[in-house]
């Protein structure tokens, strides 16, 4: 049977903290043993093509 993933306040805020400012990315949050181990953060970053209409080709 699986544990439950125990979430604390700590662990809560550090998963709010890794979301924040994020508009293009994930964020995984790594589970072992039903305890949460680890949280990545991948931030993208997207441009809008140059004001001419030209692309960088």
């Amino acid at each position: 049977m699986t544990k439950p993933v125990l979430l604390d306040e700590d662990w809560l805020a550090r998963i709010t903290e890794a979301v924040t400012g994020l508009k293009y990315g994930t964020v995984q949050i790594v589970v072992h043993d039903g305890r949460i181990v680890q949280i990545e953060r991948t931030e993208r970053f997207r441009y809008e093509n140059s004001a001419d209409g030209k692309t960088n080709s």
